[in-house]
């Protein structure tokens, strides 16, 4: 699944390419995603209007229009977007279309079609946080994610912190993959509980967690079976992992074995020796 550095590297790849264009047409091959491909809406809402703004929300990709609309992309487990030129052979999962004034298309393709597209209404946009957006955290470059922020939301909880950072409500789009990488860097066991963390260490932690989605993004993501940017391109961010998918191996750092632990229904690696 895309996680936050994907889908901002998704962002970054094709904002140059979409904003101030005009939608011309849409096709749909009439597969459905996880929702219904809203393309009356679409063809009504997007239609000759143009694009002023792309931006990441979470790991959801918006696209302004001039009008106020807004169209938000959620690309679940395989879906993707990427710019190609005119006359491109279209594949097999590319399931949406959207041709632009300059005869490029901006394509989501989806294999596994858990992905989501939605129409946000001029009218609806007011409330777009308390509405679409009402159970997302703050991002994790905001500001107001920070040690005290932690600490605060942890307070009376026992969950293990893993389980915690990868709420949707305590930050958001931090995945499994990052918050396994996270944790390591700030030397914190994924098992522990967060009442017992202190605020130094929570500190740490949205430190390192900005600092890891960071390098992620400058790496262009991490490949792990499908995922490429809107260029078709591979991320190598993979070979940055410290611990995810590392069990039995030696630590990096010290040298112990990389332990495996599944916590909320999840995959978690650690190092027992350079992690509390």
């Amino acid at each position: 699944m895309p996680e936050l550095p994907e889908v901002e590297v998704i962002c970054r790849g094709i904002r140059p390419y979409l904003t101030n264009r005009t939608i011309i047409k849409i096709y749909h091959n009439g597969k459905e995603l996880r929702q219904k491909v809203p393309i009356t809406a679409m063809n009504r809402e997007l239609i000759d209007n143009r694009i002023v703004a792309v931006e990441r929300r979470a790991k959801y990709l918006l696209i302004h229009f001039d009008t106020s609309a807004l169209l938000i992309i959620h690309f679940g487990m395989t879906g993707n977007l990427g710019i190609f030129a005119p006359g491109t052979p279209i594949a097999k999962h590319d399931h949406v279309r959207l041709l632009l004034d300059n005869e490029t298309e901006l394509r989501f393709n989806d294999t596994r079609r858990f992905g989501s597209i939605n129409i946000i209404y001029p009218e609806e946009q007011i409330t777009l946080e308390q509405d679409f957006f009402k159970n997302t955290g703050p991002e994790p470059f905001a500001d107001d994610f920070n040690g005290k922020y932690l600490r605060l939301l942890a307070r009376g909880k026992s969950q293990p912190v893993k389980a915690f950072i990868m709420t949707n409500r305590t930050v958001a789009g931090i995945g499994n993959i990052y918050a396994n990488e996270s944790l390591f860097a700030a030397h914190i066991r994924p098992s522990r509980r967060i009442k017992s963390i202190s605020l130094k260490s929570w500190d740490r932690l949205a430190s390192e967690i900005r600092k890891v989605l960071k390098h992620a993004i400058s790496c262009g993501g991490s490949t792990i079976s499908d995922f490429v940017n809107a260029s078709q391109e591979r991320g190598y961010f993979q070979m940055n992992f410290k611990v995810y998918g590392r069990a039995g191996e030696d630590c990096l750092t010290c040298s112990a074995t990389i332990k495996k632990q599944v916590i909320g229904g999840r995959a978690s690696y650690y190092c027992p020796k350079c992690q509390k």
